[in-house]
């Protein structure tokens, strides 16, 4: 793909750097000059994957991620004037290569697969553009089988670009999980505690909360046994606004109690939930706390409207061009936070 400075990178792409990194995109919106990614492989003598003779170890917290960065690749950490924040981010001027998880799918459907997880992969894309009623152009294939680092065991992680494709897949899950003699089925409760124990080190959801709320969701489950994550994500012509238009201040770690009155993005990600009727539980109060938002995937179709929800991140203070201001929580950028969906109410 075209390596140009207004080339189109959306989350759940890939990049690949000079260096021989590997980083998954997180967000939307991007500076100019860098793309927002998290380091996900490095190059290692030792590393459980390979490809084309070089052997990759993955590097799953984020703490480790940023330890790397600092000690041997600095320039891939930046201080973002508009997120307010030192971040982890691709420049532009050191992308060998973009991984697009749709081109992924169109490749595998081109030349066939050629192991089990490629087969798993395509055939499961097949089913949901089927079912959902939904072209093929609008799904990818993410994960290790998009960079060619899988194994024939490997997970399946399948993205869904644009937000009615998105909201019919979404349904589609709902009714392939509710056949209980189909290919999909929801997670068992040993599935579902391998899965808390995997993120226990990045978030703070109880197990019992952490169950609940995923036996609710149809983003996660497994197809013909394999285990799948779905991410939904806006398309390119529906993020509606450009890098600089909102400027963020970050004020601090805070945790809040509030209702969920607004959840149209909710299965999205980024994912973002409306709130009102809000109460301060740690950190510094404000008046006009409108929003809940997470990059992560962990927490997209965590709350409903209508329901009170505990919350904790970083609280921010948010700044429009034309200088209109609110502030929001964001969930997900440090250990130990949490977002958990109380009751209906």
């Amino acid at each position: 793909m075209s390596l140009a400075r207004n080339t189109a990178i959306l989350e759940g792409f890939a990049l690949e750097t000079q260096d021989g990194l590997i980083f998954t995109v997180k967000g939307l919106i991007h500076p100019p000059e860098v793309v927002i990614a998290y380091l996900r492989y490095v190059p290692h003598p030792q590393g459980q994957r390979e490809r084309h003779g070089v052997r990759y170890r993955r590097v799953y917290h984020f703490p480790e991620q940023v330890r790397i960065l600092e000690t041997r690749f600095p320039d891939y950490l930046f201080f973002d004037p508009v997120f307010g924040q030192r971040l982890q981010g691709v420049p532009r001027a050191r992308l060998r290569r973009i991984y697009d998880p749709r081109r992924q799918l169109a490749e595998l459907r081109r030349r066939g697969p050629t192991d089990a997880a490629e087969e798993a992969a395509l055939h499961f894309c097949e089913l949901l553009g089927r079912v959902a009623g939904v072209p093929l152009a609008c799904l990818g294939v993410s994960g290790s089988v998009l960079l060619g680092l899988h194994t024939p065991a490997s997970d399946l992680d399948v993205v869904v670009y644009g937000s009615g494709p998105a909201r019919r897949v979404y349904r589609a899950l709902r009714t392939l999980l509710d056949d209980p003699a189909g290919e999909v089925t929801p997670l068992d409760e040993a599935g579902l505690q391998a899965l808390h124990s995997a993120h226990a080190a990045d978030t703070g959801v109880p197990l019992p909360d952490f169950i609940r709320l995923q036996q609710r969701k149809v983003n996660e489950g497994r197809y013909r046994g394999r285990e799948y994550f779905i991410r939904f994500v806006k398309d390119t012509a529906e993020v509606g606004e450009e890098y600089g238009d909102r400027r963020y201040a970050p004020l601090g770690p805070a945790c809040i109690q509030a209702r969920v009155w607004g959840d149209e993005e909710a299965i999205l990600t980024p994912c973002c939930y409306q709130v009102e009727e809000v109460r301060f539980l740690a950190g510094s109060p404000v008046s006009d706390l409108r929003e809940v938002t997470s990059y992560r995937g962990r927490f997209a179709d965590q709350a409903r409207i209508g329901e009170q929800i505990i919350a904790r991140g970083e609280l921010e203070r948010v700044t429009w061009r034309n200088g209109t201001t609110y502030h929001r929580l964001i969930v997900g950028g440090r250990q130990g936070d949490y977002l958990i969906a109380r009751l209906h109410g």
